[in-house]
């Protein structure tokens, strides 16, 4: 295998306790490599939160809910879903505060990841708040707990030693394929569901005023300098000239309802302000079309 080949992936979960610096870890790790990405939640996976793309191979970073006892089914369910996500992925961050003492909801954590058949990599996070000397008497205290992979103290304010914990994670994942295009990583996930976004608002407005027949296909989407606007260009597709003037409405009222719907959603998803234009077309009969239903993102690619 040429060296170029030998790239290593992927899937990573980091849990912890509340306001250990699980965000603020992240954010370190993203500097220019990494995207939001955001799958369905009906797919086997759960939410992607980021992904890692570097020389070495790409990690992705599955967000899990919070690991605690739970007090209704609410808790049960995300509990559960947060334990599942433990035997989905191939290495377990463990994010925890530099101290000795380790209470209930530490013990807690606990009891599940030693049923945990990955490599669990103990992350001893805000090592720049306490002495050097201290740092090893928590590393002492976890130790005695559970066989862990590595422990690795890092500070994710500062960013110190957040290098060394990637080549940490690199080391116990295998070689294969990365699982998301470099160039595409927030694209495609997120061009996919700001299409069926635009879709769920022109049906649900449209109600049966016109058939099931249109789809949404997004021309642009692009981040402008700064990180505050997202331009997004969307084109809804329709099988009949009577149907676009539907979608259209009278001077343009229905679209323009629509498109605010839909911006509206896309900026609390997004976390920023986003400039939508959309577009009426008409495809006649692009449901019975194969290259159509490929574009509009209808028929998979073959596996």
């Amino acid at each position: 295998m040429a060296e170029e080949n030998q790239l290593k992936s992927g899937f990573v979960t980091l849990i912890g306790r509340p306001n250990v610096g699980k965000s603020t870890l992240m954010n370190q790790i993203i500097g220019q490599k990494i995207a939001i990405t955001s799958n369905k939640p009906q797919t086997t996976r759960n939410r992607i939160q980021t992904v890692y793309t570097a020389k070495e191979g790409q990690i992705v970073f599955l967000d899990t809910p919070g690991i605690h006892k739970a007090k209704n089914r609410l808790g049960e369910y995300m509990v559960d879903l947060a334990e599942k996500t433990l035997r989905e992925v191939d290495v377990i961050l463990w994010l925890v505060e530099p101290t000795t003492y380790i209470g209930a909801g530490e013990q807690h954590i606990l009891t599940q990841l030693r049923k945990a058949e990955v490599p669990v990599i103990l992350v001893i996070n805000k090592v720049d708040m306490v002495k050097k000397e201290e740092i090893l008497g928590v590393i002492d205290t976890y130790r005695k707990e559970m066989d862990f992979a590595e422990i690795v103290p890092v500070s994710a304010f500062l960013g110190d030693n957040v290098d060394t914990l990637i080549q940490c994670i690199f080391q116990y994942l295998t070689y294969g394929p990365a699982f998301y295009d470099e160039d595409t990583i927030t694209d495609q996930p997120m061009r996919q569901i700001a299409a069926e976004l635009v879709r769920e608002k022109a049906l649900r407005l449209l109600e049966d005023e016109i058939p099931h027949g249109i789809a949404v296909t997004i021309e642009k989407m692009k981040e402008r300098k700064g990180g505050v606007i997202m331009d997004i260009e969307a084109t809804i597709i329709c099988e009949r000239d009577s149907h676009k003037g539907i979608i259209i409405g009278k001077k343009g009222a229905m679209l323009k309802k629509i498109g605010s719907q839909a911006r509206y959603e896309l900026e609390q998803m997004l976390e920023m302000q986003v400039n939508l234009q959309l577009w009426v077309k008409v495809r006649k009969e692009w449901r019975d079309s194969e290259l159509l239903l490929k574009n509009y993102g209808y028929l998979k690619k073959e596996e």
